[in-house]
């Protein structure tokens, strides 16, 4: 792929708006929450949001050209799906995985920094479906939980955001999608 084609320049903008999702879905939980302003179509319309976004959109990323890369989209969505169903049933066992909004992280930050690397996305997107509905892989960690340690790394999002043309941004966001559970 070439860096000056229009294609190149979508597939750019398309990953930094998967980030950028990803800052607004951490922003408005933290919003409602704080403005008391949870309901139950809330949660709902925030599980479709969310499936939108870092379902379907970031399956979009892989650039389906064949049919291997049309089943790796649809399985990539079905995970997400899966994945958003046990964390919403509310069954204290299933909030196991790789939250989807962190793989979704991950393969839009892989993607930038590979420069959309089909190859490198088709593994990453693999491992990121194993990740998701893997019942034993994503550990829980006291630190990474803490709210001091959620600001920090929102804030540090925030600012990533206005450095997007700056490459280690991309890095942050890795580093950062690999860290911990989501807020």
């Amino acid at each position: 792929m070439y860096r000056g084609t229009g294609k190149c320049r979508h597939h750019h903008a398309a990953c930094w708006l998967v980030l950028i999702g990803y800052l607004l879905d951490l922003a408005d939980g933290a919003v409602a929450r704080r403005l008391g302003a949870c309901s139950a179509l809330g949660a709902k319309l925030d599980d479709f949001a969310d499936f939108t976004t870092f379902g379907i959109a970031t399956s979009l990323l892989l650039r389906t050209t064949d049919l291997m890369d049309n089943i790796l989209c649809v399985c990539y969505v079905l995970s997400v799906f899966v994945r958003l169903c046990f964390f919403t049933s509310g069954i204290p066992f299933m909030y196991r995985g790789l939250p989807c909004i962190y793989s979704s992280g991950i393969l839009a930050s892989v993607s930038l920094l590979s420069g959309g690397n089909l190859v490198v996305l088709r593994v990453i997107a693999a491992a990121m479906i194993f990740f998701m509905i893997s019942q034993s892989f994503y550990p829980h960690d006291k630190v990474l939980e803490s709210q001091a340690w959620k600001k920090v790394v929102y804030a540090g999002g925030v600012i990533m955001v206005f450095c997007s043309s700056f490459p280690p941004a991309c890095v942050y966001y890795l580093l950062w999608f690999t860290s911990g559970p989501p807020g």
